[in-house]
């Protein structure tokens, strides 16, 4: 634990972006207004005048000290907008004199965010060029030549997947979760629970989810509001049975509009030990050949360690299995830093995934979530350091350039190894029209089933709201039908001058 006095008074929200800050030099930090040992002291002084915002600040650790200062013009706006303003210079002169103090260097400068394409787009969209808003990024957030460079790639790639991103406002996309799976993986914090059938929950939750899905398909028909996408996450999808499967894609066509000119529907079958012959049957039934089988890893170890109860030939079998029976776009996943890995075991892994090539690949970073098994029990799990993890990240980015795919989404998470990022990566022509959208938020994205976040965006102002479903399956049977109404509620705010459509 790192303590760091400031020797000043903040807001509660402005300590909170202190410590998140902080948080990227040092595996814990707290942030407090006084202390003698081993802590960093550090004063700010910052003024405004003749239109421009001038900020010092002095940081003294160890018997060094070290000084660091920023400046830029006064932003025109109201209090809300010179609080953010002020906000981003004393980040500025924070990161700079831990940057100094401990030799690190942030790639991402002072962003702690999840979606730094989102903010290229809304430069891009405020009428920039793409060299200015690169400028802008390195200037104003302190990004490295080379992440702005891969966020220009990265929203050149998404436009010319969904050219209309920017007017995909009027229509909305679906999340649906289903809360199962054979077991839990230690570093997950999804809503996902072991899947066993003695009480009854499992059947229980289905009928609910049933219910949700025809009462949100009957608004959205009487408004004649189209779908983009529809993704069946979790959990994992394919935990239920083939039948039950077979049931919700029925009621998935029955109950939703448009259901012809829907852009993609995906059903993750992540664990391979999930995945038969009988359901794939299922998944061609509908026409739904977008699926993912993830591997994590390529060594046995590692997927026992962290509690995945399916080989590293069980992947390979059923990647085949589903690509021979007709699935035409398959994601994986690999994830970065997992206990005992290093740069072999990363390489390991890119090559066997050579072998198969799947449409998409994403790289995730491991991120100690605070509610996983691998978070309350750090010491049980080795995990690779940041120079290493770095160099993973290098190689994923190396092969996958030199394999043809190019990255398409961006997405960071809080307390991420070495301060990282997860990218997706597809195939021209493959990528994911549900991933960009749930990243850049330009649309309302409805979630429906256990654990689900629903992202109620409002077409005039844009601005996000964000509902969310009981995790527990217990609870969600008990209250899904309060839940409907609540989520209606918010879908009539956002379209209230939608006419009824009545049916023919």
């Amino acid at each position: 634990m790192q303590k760091i006095i400031l020797q000043q008074s903040f807001p509660q929200d402005w300590i909170r972006m202190f410590t998140h800050l902080a948080n990227l030099f040092f595996e814990e930090a707290k942030i407090e207004i006084e202390g003698t040992d081993d802590v960093i002291l550090v004063e700010f002084t910052v003024e405004q005048a003749a239109g421009i915002w001038s900020g010092e600040s002095t940081l003294k650790w160890n018997g060094h000290v070290y000084h660091s200062a920023f400046s830029e013009k006064e932003e025109e706006g109201d209090e809300k907008q010179r609080n953010r303003q002020l906000k981003r210079i004393y980040s500025h002169l924070f990161l700079d004199s831990l940057e100094q103090a401990t030799g690190m260097e942030q790639a991402w400068g002072i962003l702690t965010g999840i979606r730094p394409t989102k903010l290229y787009h809304k430069y891009r969209n405020e009428g920039l060029t793409a060299a200015d808003t690169k400028k802008l990024l390195m200037k104003q957030h302190r990004i490295s030549q080379e992440k702005v460079d891969l966020l220009a790639k990265i929203a050149d790639v998404q436009l010319g997947a969904i050219p209309d991103l920017h007017d995909l406002e009027n229509e909305v996309s679906l999340y649906i979760g289903i809360p199962f799976c054979p077991t839990k993986c230690a570093y997950c914090t999804f809503p996902a629970y072991a899947i066993h059938r003695k009480n009854g929950r499992v059947e229980s939750f289905l009928d609910g989810l049933h219910e949700e899905m025809r009462e949100i398909g009957k608004w959205l028909k009487e408004r004649d509001i189209k779908i983009t996408t529809i993704y069946f996450g979790g959990g994992t999808p394919t935990s239920i049975e083939a039948d039950e499967m077979d049931a919700l894609y029925q009621t998935m066509y029955d109950s939703f509009p448009h259901m012809k000119e829907v852009r993609e529907v995906t059903v993750e079958a992540g664990r391979p030990d999930t995945i038969t012959p009988e359901k794939i049957e299922v998944l061609k039934k509908w026409g739904i050949d977008r699926i993912s089988v993830n591997p994590q890893s390529y060594t046995d170890e590692t997927l026992k360690a962290i509690g995945r109860h399916h080989t590293v030939q069980e992947t390979i079998d059923k990647f085949w299995m589903s690509r021979n029976m007709g699935m035409r776009n398959i994601n994986m996943d690999l994830i970065i830093g997992l206990p005992n890995e290093g740069l072999d075991e990363f390489q390991h892994s890119l090559n066997e995934t050579e072998k198969m090539q799947p449409e998409s690949l994403t790289i995730h970073t491991l991120s100690f979530k605070r509610a996983s098994e691998m978070t309350r029990n750090k010491d049980k799990y080795r995990v690779a350091d940041r120079v290493t993890v770095e160099q993973m990240m290098k190689q994923g980015e190396q092969w996958t350039a030199s394999n043809g795919y190019v990255p398409y989404y961006l997405y960071r998470q809080k307390n991420i190894l070495g301060n990282l990022e997860n990218v997706g990566y597809a195939k021209p022509g493959e990528e994911s029209i549900y991933n960009i959208l749930i990243m850049e938020e330009v649309q309302t994205i409805i979630g429906i089933g256990c654990g689900a976040s629903s992202k109620f965006m409002d077409p005039v102002t844009e601005k996000i709201t964000q509902f969310q479903n009981p995790k527990d399956p217990a609870a969600y049977i008990l209250t899904f039908e309060e839940y409907i109404d609540k989520k209606i509620e918010h879908l009539e705010r956002i379209f209230p001058n939608r006419p009824v459509v009545s049916e023919a």
